[in-house]
């Protein structure tokens, strides 16, 4: 009967996959890419006969998709960080 209620207990008990370091990285991945999309709105015209050039502007073509690549190379890694392994 004792065996039972260990086994019993031990299905009880929840193992998360990721520990708060991982999520604090995720968390971190999140915000860049979510930077990188606000910083990529704007620059349209609301006349569709007049063109804005602005739409071509560093930030929207360089920096925005920087940041989200940058904020998926963060997610990867907080999947993969292993917060148990010792140095």
């Amino acid at each position: 009967m004792g065996e039972q209620k260990r086994k019993q207990e031990a299905a009880n008990t929840t193992n998360f996959i990721f520990e708060k370091k991982n999520y604090q990285f995720m968390l971190l991945g999140v915000a860049f890419i979510a930077l990188g999309f606000i910083l990529m709105t704007g620059g349209g015209s609301d006349d569709p006969n007049v063109f804005n050039p602005e739409i071509y502007s560093w930030r929207r073509i360089r920096l925005a998709p920087a940041l989200i690549l940058i904020g998926f190379g963060i997610e990867v890694y907080a999947i993969l960080l292993n917060p148990h392994k010792k140095k």
